[in-house]
């Protein structure tokens, strides 16, 4: 079951509001700001004329361009939804044509790389509060987005040392609108944090899905036919977009790098394990890690549900 957003803001947070990509989060934050009147106005950009015709159909947006420029032009804030190897190029594009005061944030999961990226670009008399919404599912595109994705899941801001408070605020006020718990931390110990709650769990999930599809004593018949549980959980991480995830360890990649070491390391100590039939340990871990499964549930970032308690949704982003 979808969970569901408030009702409609008495007074919007941001006269008009830029969404550069037109994938799963933006469509998804464009539903949702619309829904809850969090901007008078949203603007949409993306590079390719068919998601934009896309959104255009869809009624996203009041306006959809390719003009990265023109888009921004008036925008009080400016969401940058495209996949993290694309910010550089974009915030030099939309640099010159930002109004002062305006505020500049973004969706992705690696905020150093995106810092670094980002503000050497942008002139003085604008705000960089970089966000990461802890939100998805494995589709991608305008159709992909529904205005609950973000209901009830973690948003993380990154602002940079001497951020303005009150950009912040407004940031955080956006996320909050749209159903999101918001928590800031710095941008360094995001990435950590990230690199082992979300990118190497893919990274291990792409490459079990590459192994299996590898061997050459098992079809690919019987790989799909004979998914248990476990598997078939792995494909749908493992069908997330192609795109985003390469930008993710390429810009994140000392992060990922240090996390995949000590999951090594406590690989061997599994194998160590299971090879002197170490039965007591090999119980102790499970406990241990069943324990942490629990806890999320409780916390409500997860269901008991089957397919991972997610909904399926239509082409409307309804349930």
């Amino acid at each position: 079951m979808v969970e569901r957003l408030g009702p409609p803001l008495e007074e919007p947070i941001f006269g008009e509001l830029a969404i550069i990509g037109v994938g799963l989060i933006g469509s998804s934050l464009a539903r949702a700001v619309r829904k809850r009147h969090a901007a008078r106005r949203v603007v949409l950009a993306d590079h390719s004329p068919e998601t934009l015709a896309r959104a255009e159909v869809l009624k996203l947006g009041d306006v959809a361009t390719k003009d990265i420029a023109k888009a921004v032009e008036t925008a009080d804030c400016v969401v940058l939804s495209a996949p993290v190897g694309a910010n550089e190029k974009i915030a030099r594009v939309m640099a010159p044509a930002l109004k002062p005061g305006a505020i500049v944030t973004d969706v992705g999961s690696v905020k150093v790389a995106v810092i670094a990226a980002v503000a050497p670009q942008l002139p003085p008399h604008v705000h960089l509060i970089p966000a990461h919404p802890v939100a998805g599912t494995e589709q991608s595109g305008p159709d992909a987005g529904f205005a609950g994705l973000f209901v009830n899941r973690w948003c993380i801001l990154t602002p940079p040392a001497g951020a303005d408070d009150r950009a912040i605020q407004r940031v955080r006020a956006l996320w909050e609108a749209v159903g999101s718990n918001v928590e800031t931390m710095s941008a360094e110990h995001h990435d950590l944090v990230l690199a082992i709650t979300s990118h190497v769990p893919h990274l291990i999930a792409y490459n079990i899905v590459g192994t299996a599809a590898d061997l050459e004593e098992v079809t690919q018949s019987e790989v799909i036919k004979f998914s248990a549980g476990g598997f078939r959980d792995f494909t749908r991480i493992a069908a997330s977009d192609p795109i985003m995830w390469r930008d993710v360890f390429l810009y994140n990649k000392d992060a990922v790098l240090e996390m995949l070491g000590r999951f090594n390391e406590d690989l061997t100590a599994l194998q160590r394990m299971i090879r002197r039939e170490d039965g007591d340990g090999l119980f102790a871990l499970f406990t241990r890690t069943r324990a942490i499964r629990l806890g999320i549930v409780a916390q409500g970032q997860e269901t008991t549900a089957p397919d991972f308690g997610r909904p399926r949704v239509n082409g409307n982003g309804q349930s």
